[in-house]
């Protein structure tokens, strides 16, 4: 069966632009669901991010199908875990505080909830699972994670949604400040993009 594109399940113009980076020697075009034309009502109502990107890459493979193509749908489903929050926002990342309230306003509701806890109890994490959903019925599925802390304060110009207040030690710089190569070497989503690259270069 040959396929002719991979339909990343995201309008996010941050998301494509890194995707489009790590995935670009499969030689294969990537396009966004708007650029495909799809337009469905996904409902996320999946209790871990592996459920999400399952159900979000199910549901376009299968209007894709219907609508004639033959494809491979890539979704990922990613966010951040607080450990002193109790591991929020996880899986509800990106409708914390609503969908469209702005980062700016998340970050800073974060940062204040974190005020007067310590650098060793701001531990945090970003997850990213991904799963890969082809037209005709087979699917996969990846995970990947980066550890770091939540800073005191938005910093940086590369990244995007919690980027800026994400701290990275080991680097000693936020994840917003790190240069696009770098942070899509070293992400949850560059990460787990690069295991997914590698079953789609046997499976394509």
């Amino acid at each position: 069966m040959k396929i002719d594109k991979i339909v990343f399940a995201t309008g996010n113009e941050g998301k494509m632009k890194e995707i489009r980076m790590i995935m670009a020697d499969l030689g294969i075009a990537i396009q966004s669901m708007k650029e495909a034309e799809v337009d469905v009502t996904i409902i996320e109502d999946g209790e871990t991010f592996e459920e999400n990107a399952m159900i979000k890459a199910k549901t376009i493979a299968q209007a894709l199908k219907d609508m004639g193509e033959q494809a491979v749908v890539l979704a990922d489903d990613s966010g951040l875990e607080i450990d002193y929050l109790n591991k929020e926002p996880g899986i509800y990342s990106a409708r914390y505080m609503g969908e469209d309230t702005s980062y700016t306003i998340k970050n800073a509701n974060l940062i204040q909830r974190l005020e007067g806890v310590p650098d060793e109890k701001r531990t945090a994490r970003f997850v990213c699972a991904i799963a890969a959903v082809f037209t005709d019925g087979r699917s996969f599925e990846t995970r990947s994670t980066i550890e770091g802390r939540i800073g005191y304060e938005e910093r940086g110009e590369n990244g995007f949604g919690y980027d800026p207040i994400f701290y990275l030690p080991e680097y000693r710089m936020y994840s917003a400040e790190l240069a696009p190569e770098e942070k899509n070497r070293i992400s949850h989503r560059g990460k787990a993009l690069e295991k997914m690259k590698k079953i789609l270069s046997t499976e394509l």
